[in-house]
């Protein structure tokens, strides 16, 4: 087994033994997993780049981030897009996709050597994930359905930017050597040939191209396998065939049958997408008929368990590409371009989207300010990493670690604290039944 992959299950394993005083005291489990992979790798961190960049580690992050997906898929409640299907639908469809073309404009602005990644780099730092604030979703302070809205998006976006992360690394990897090319030579002096510029441009065009019949593939592997599977369970359940055990297995099973179909070479489609889609129609499938359309929770406890093991991994990871990040360099324009991301390039379009609205202006301003970003940025950021040349791959990494600790920092510290604070009537009803 790589010294990886054993040292991060160690730490797994550390945290679930402790976890629970830890989490008393504030302590998340992510930021504690950072901190332990940090510490584990700090002794050698060529050994650790190298086995971060291995084909072994690309397919383990794959693998976890499929299975994520299908768990957020299937845990939203009601129908495609959740209780607040108009709400969920301006966010992943109007907030999302102009946070990325505003990412990616604010990227080639801050750090032009970023133009051939600019599409990576906005697919990395937008996705939401709570789990490095999973107390933002439990408190009180925040109206209950801000809190749901914001639960049903995070659960939808990662699975939508996952399709553009497909077409966007491919043709980063494609234009960098002629990036390269071009800065080496000289911006007056480009000696790219005719042959050599017609040539990159197939090999992008055809990574563009290959993208789109390998997106639709995966969402029909996903309809089908998902659907079929739904039907036959809640008919299985329905007559006593199935067990809750045999329930929860076909679970967890489901989404790596449909990474692995849709990874077959002969098929060659995104396997995010088909687990992702094969999640959604599961829970429609499963749910269809029911007064309240939610899948039981007794048949979700596995593939949410492990979904949190395996997320569990990712944040160890984290730890040691923070420092292989901060030890090759360091950038100023980065941790701008990190706080924009998680501030105003987030915010901004949230806003724009939720005017005519039900939402308010106060809760508009709380759905955009609270995106923490997560599981899904990690394994994007790495799978880039992985993909791209030493350049591109560590600019995307210091990026990708940038964000994350900074939502750590906003989403996981400073905003329950700001929460507290502007809530002086709750803190002191706590304070109040504390004393009966």
């Amino acid at each position: 087994m790589p010294p990886l992959v054993l040292f991060g299950l160690a730490a797994v394993l550390l945290w679930s033994l402790v976890s629970r005083r830890f989490e008393r005291w504030g302590v998340a489990g992510p930021a504690m997993l950072l901190v332990l992979g940090a510490a584990t790798t700090v002794w050698d961190l060529t050994s650790y780049g190298a086995a971060l960049d291995a084909p072994l580690t690309e397919k383990i992050v794959e693998v976890i981030l499929s299975l994520l997906l299908f768990a957020d898929a299937t845990e939203v409640r009601g129908g495609i897009f959740g209780g607040e299907g108009r709400i969920t639908a301006r966010l992943v469809l109007i907030a999302l996709p102009l946070s990325l073309l505003l990412t990616a404009i604010a990227s080639v602005l801050l750090i032009p050597d970023s133009f051939v990644v600019i599409g990576v780099i906005a697919c990395v730092v937008m996705p939401t994930d709570f789990a490095p604030a999973a107390r933002l979703l439990r408190t009180k302070r925040l109206p209950e359905r801000i809190r749901a809205i914001l639960n049903v998006e995070s659960g939808y976006n990662d699975g939508l930017v996952s399709p553009i992360f497909g077409m966007a690394l491919p043709i980063a990897v494609v234009l960098a050597p002629v990036w390269h090319e071009a800065v080496a030579t000289g911006s007056d002096s480009v000696t790219i040939t005719d042959k050599e510029l017609d040539h990159n441009g197939e090999k992008m065009a055809e990574a563009f191209l290959n993208a789109v019949p390998a997106t639709l593939w995966a969402i029909a592997i996903g309809v089908v396998l998902g659907g079929l599977i739904g039907l036959i369970l809640r008919i299985a359940r329905d007559r006593g065939v199935a067990s809750e055990g045999g329930a929860r297995y076909a679970m967890l099973l489901l989404p790596l049958i449909a990474y692995g179909i849709a990874t077959i070479p002969a098929i060659e489609a995104n396997g995010f997408v088909a687990a992702f889609v094969a999640g959604l129609m599961y829970r429609v499938a499963r749910t269809r008929g029911m007064e309240v359309r939610v899948i039981p929770h007794a048949e979700l406890l596995l593939v949410e368990e492990v979904g949190t093991l395996t997320a569990n991994f990712v944040w160890f990871m984290l730890g040691g590409a923070a420092l292989l990040a901060f030890t090759e360099s360091f950038d100023w324009r980065v941790l701008v371009l990190a706080l924009l991301a998680l501030t105003l390039l987030r915010l901004g379009p949230v806003y724009l989207s939720l005017m005519g609205s039900s939402v308010g202006r106060g809760d508009r301003v709380r759905i955009g300010l609270l995106g923490p970003r997560g599981t899904a940025t990690i394994v994007f950021g790495l799978l880039a990493y992985n993909a791209l040349p030493d350049d591109e791959g560590n600019l995307v990494l210091l990026v990708m670690v940038v964000t994350v600790v900074g939502s750590i920092l906003l989403h996981g510290v400073a905003a329950p604290l700001v929460l507290r604070r502007l809530a002086p009537g709750a803190r002191a009803g706590e304070s109040a039944a504390a004393a009966h």
